[in-house]
């Protein structure tokens, strides 16, 4: 399982937020570039991004801490946050960026996935499903639409996408466990690569999502707050192994 510690982007400074609410607000860095070396020092070996300001402005806006962020490590990065328009696309991998999360216009029209996939290719373009009672949100959340997060998945898959990351809002930043549930439905309807988002607590929370076979985890607030090591998680569930003993003898 692939592991994606979160890096949250407002004003230039590392936060985090409670379901997505901007009033509710942590911050825990001014200088995310050096979050994301302490990462990477971890072992991380893949990051992943959000420009919270773009997601409600519907273009990217923290674009100098970007270029830093991704000058200061090698692994690679993925990265979500009004990333609208193909223009938006061109830039955020010019930044430095190996994955861009395209959320709000692949459920507002979900052929500009297929035709991004097709110009950049699988590898390149992720898609981001937010979703609050299994009802797909948008527009940085402050909207939820009529369509459900398994039927977007599988238009998803039928245009070329391979990665989907999957953010239960009620969840995210809560310190609550991540949706198993669902986000294994989605895995097994669409054979997809679907990375779980929102409400990781604990080691536990990421042993569950392993053994229901889902590909990813991203892990935010329960690293800033010391509930989760990094370098722990990495040995257990990206080397399937921990502290020289098999994960199932956790």
């Amino acid at each position: 399982m692939q592991l994606y510690p979160a890096i949250d982007l407002k004003n230039g400074q590392c936060v985090r937020l409670k379901q997505g609410e901007f009033k509710d607000i942590t911050v825990y860095s001014d200088k995310p570039e050096e979050i994301a070396a302490k990462w990477q020092s971890k072992g991380a070996t893949f990051l992943h991004l959000v420009d919270l300001d773009g997601a409600l402005a519907g273009h990217s806006v923290n674009k100098e801490v970007v270029r830093k962020i991704a000058a200061t490590v090698s692994i690679p990065i993925q990265m979500g946050g009004g990333i609208r328009k193909e223009e938006d696309i061109e830039f955020v991998l010019s930044l430095g960026v190996s994955r861009v999360i395209i959320g709000t216009k692949a459920a507002e029209n979900p052929e500009f996935i297929r035709n991004m996939v097709n110009k950049f290719g699988q590898e390149r373009i992720v898609a981001g499903i937010d979703a609050k009672n299994g009802m797909v949100a948008v527009e940085g959340w402050e909207k939820i639409s009529d369509i459900t997060a398994s039927d977007l998945a599988n238009r998803m898959k039928e245009y070329g996408i391979r990665h989907v990351v999957y953010t239960d809002i009620a969840r995210d930043g809560m310190l609550s466990g991540p949706n198993v549930d669902y986000t294994k439905k989605l895995t097994d309807e669409t054979g997809l690569d679907i990375i779980a988002s929102g409400g990781m607590s604990s080691m536990e929370d990421l042993k569950e999502l392993y053994h229901a076979g889902i590909h990813g985890a991203i892990i935010g607030k329960a690293l800033y707050e010391n509930r989760i090591d990094l370098e722990e998680a990495i040995d257990a569930f990206e080397d399937s192994t921990i502290r020289g003993g098999r994960i199932d003898g956790m």
